[in-house]
């Protein structure tokens, strides 16, 4: 999912990394509204929880291999808000001392991890939570279905780029199907790892979790 440097144009490249400060900005603003003495230290755990989940790829298909984004994870933990910032001082860190995601493409990286991946894949989170029984159970499936749908979505947004300033030499088309391909395979193993964390979480602490229901703490179904 990282994006390398030279993959996408330069113009391109300039136009979503406004779209990442902007959503950045608005993350920083929101999320002060938030802080206190345990959210802070949290947020910092969970940064380094994904980042270090980053690291470890594991097989999808045909030889091609896959890894945690973690944008709902840190959205559920921690709120949608500072789950964005926390995924992009992870990829801030990646790009500049491990040379993961080029630095010209930063911006594209943190849209698509950041805002999209924990952004829109905790609206989709609250979307299902809404419709579904306020338990754990509930709860589990909803992080789990809005982790896997957050990489999927991930993944076309990725394709919307490279429509627009890709400058490999494959067809949009090609790159679609072969992104949406493996994306769904890595979104499942995202989705399983989100459920497994976020329940072992509030198998143990469960006032950790900053978006679950009130109903769903209390709750063993």
């Amino acid at each position: 999912m990282h994006i390398p440097d030279g993959f996408i144009n330069i113009p391109t490249s300039a136009g979503f990394g406004a779209v990442a400060a902007g959503g950045v900005w608005y993350s920083i603003r929101r999320a002060a509204r938030f802080l206190d003495d345990r959210r802070v230290p949290l947020a910092g755990l969970v940064a380094a929880f994904v980042f270090a989940a980053q690291m470890i790829n594991f097989p999808v298909a045909a030889g091609t291999s896959g890894h945690l984004i973690g944008g709902v994870l840190a959205a559920v933990l921690v709120g949608p808000w500072l789950g964005a910032l926390a995924l992009t001082v992870v990829l801030v860190v990646q790009g500049f001392f491990f040379a993961d995601g080029g630095l010209s493409a930063l911006g594209l990286n943190v849209v698509n991890m950041a805002v999209v991946g924990a952004l829109f894949g905790y609206l989709i989170y609250r979307g299902l939570l809404a419709l579904l029984p306020k338990t754990r159970t509930g709860l589990l499936i909803s992080a789990g279905v809005a982790a896997f749908l957050s990489v999927v979505l991930a993944s076309m947004t990725f394709v919307l780029e490279y429509a627009i300033g890709g400058e490999g030499g494959a067809s949009v088309g090609t790159v679609a199907a072969a992104m949406g391909g493996v994306h769904v395979l890595i979104g499942i193993g995202e989705g399983l790892i989100t459920g497994l964390v976020v329940g072992a979480v509030l198998a143990t602490r469960p006032d950790l979790v900053a978006e679950a229901p009130k109903a769903e703490v209390m709750a063993h179904g």
